[in-house]
């Protein structure tokens, strides 16, 4: 009895580790949460498919273990009760990870980002100081808007005129080019993605506001599925795929997977 006991309990483990992939509709699909106005990790194209830097990585994933991808775009504010309700079987789209340790289960941290401010060219800001008495703007929930929380920050944010908090970052640089806002507070990889996809004449503070790692965040406790993800993506940096995939979003040199 202990011998069919224990056989049954093993696969019932082994199926777990499926189900928490999916689902009740199917034990082989793989939902990515992902904010589609967050290029170059995860947007919506002008064709209206969903392309990016994280869906490339979840797509090589899936594709080495035999699961569906759905690429589910969420509102970001509602990110955790999409995780918690299993809607989403994971939060991978430059998820920053510091700060928020103990809140998920994590991947291992495989992009070293930063938070930096945006403004035009010909604004006359160049430093800190120059950025007294200016509006900027943060998109709400964001790493950058936690780092001008942050009281390490708190003179540098007192000092501003005002902080607007937008949902989207093409709303910022909006506000930006009709001079509503004189600076965007933003992730360096989305930054210098946003200025060469605009032909605005903007440029990045050479200072950065804070640094910050990206994981992929699964529900806590959900160390199953967590830990196959973690073993293929070791594998693509391995044979260097991942390289790959970050060579064409040209992330290559944020890219720490293997440091």
């Amino acid at each position: 009895m202990k011998k069919y006991l224990a056989l049954f309990l093993t696969m019932v483990m082994g199926a777990s580790v499926l189900a928490g992939c999916g689902g009740s509709d199917s034990a082989k699909t793989f939902t990515v949460g992902f904010d589609a106005e967050y290029p170059p990790y995860g947007y919506r194209t002008e064709s209206g498919d969903y392309a990016g830097f994280d869906l490339d990585l979840a797509a090589e994933v899936c594709e080495r273990n035999g699961w569906e991808l759905v690429k589910q775009p969420i509102d970001w504010d509602a990110k955790d009760m999409e995780l918690n309700s299993g809607a989403i079987d994971c939060i991978w789209n430059g998820f920053t990870m510091t700060g928020r340790e103990d809140e998920y289960t994590w991947s291992v941290p495989y992009v070293d980002n930063s938070q930096v401010f945006v403004v035009k060219s010909d604004s006359g800001i160049a430093t800190f100081d120059d950025l007294a008495g200016k509006t900027v703007a943060v998109q709400t929930d964001s790493s950058a808007e936690a780092a001008l929380n942050d009281a390490d920050n708190a003179d540098l944010k007192d000092s501003f005129k005002e902080v607007l908090v937008v949902g989207q970052y093409n709303t910022a640089f909006l506000n930006l080019e009709s001079n509503a806002v004189d600076a965007i507070a933003m992730d360096v990889g989305v930054a210098k993605y946003q200025l060469e996809s605009r032909n605005g004449d903007f440029k990045i503070l050479e200072e950065p506001l804070a640094a910050e790692q990206y994981a992929v965040g699964f529900k806590k406790g959900n160390t199953a599925l967590r830990d196959q993800v973690q073993k293929t993506l070791d594998e693509m940096k391995s044979d260097g795929t991942f390289q790959t995939i970050a060579e064409k979003w040209d992330l290559q040199d944020s890219v720490i997977l293997d440091k």
